[in-house]
């Protein structure tokens, strides 16, 4: 019965012990395409290191001791962005197979996955820290939002379809 059952529904099986494996790798390529992102954003708007963006999710702990702080600013800037990265990862993970809505198309769930993490991100973690404030421009946030779609919203949208998807009967 077991032999039978695994061969029949090996993919299935084979998946569904995976996912904290798949979290890691969806967190891990999300966290990295979005921060690289971020970077070539920052670069090219100011011209400056990417180690500026580092300080500044840094500074949502330290506040303005992370801009004049120690390279130590920086690592924990980039530990805190893959910590936003994961939370969200894990999230948009659970909730995936529960809402029907997320498995119909890849284009609207990045853009779902997108928006919510640009709401999570600019109205409730950014104003509960201690990061400077920037006034809101409306081409700022469509440049995030569109950033996020394919850095976070269409990544995780491929590898939650591909491990949700229904084992196929043999």
């Amino acid at each position: 019965m077991y032999v039978y059952f695994y061969s029949k529904n090996a993919s299935m099986i084979k998946n569904k012990n995976a996912p904290i494996k798949t979290i890691i790798i969806a967190g891990l390529i999300t966290g990295t395409l979005d921060i690289l992102a971020a970077f070539a954003d920052y670069y090219i708007a100011t011209g400056n290191r990417p180690e500026g963006v580092l300080r500044f999710i840094a500074s949502g702990v330290f506040g303005k001791a992370a801009f004049s702080g120690t390279t130590m600013m920086i690592w924990l800037g980039l530990l805190f962005h893959f910590i936003i990265v994961f939370a969200l990862t894990i999230g948009f993970f659970i909730i995936y197979p529960g809402i029907k809505l997320l498995q119909l198309n890849i284009v609207l769930t990045a853009i779902i996955f997108a928006l919510v993490s640009w709401a999570i991100t600019n109205l409730i973690i950014v104003p509960l820290s201690n990061t400077p404030s920037i006034p809101f421009k409306f081409s700022n946030a469509l440049k995030a939002f569109c950033i996020l779609v394919f850095t976070i919203g269409f990544p995780l949208a491929l590898i939650f379809r591909n491990y949700y998807k229904p084992a196929k009967q043999l």
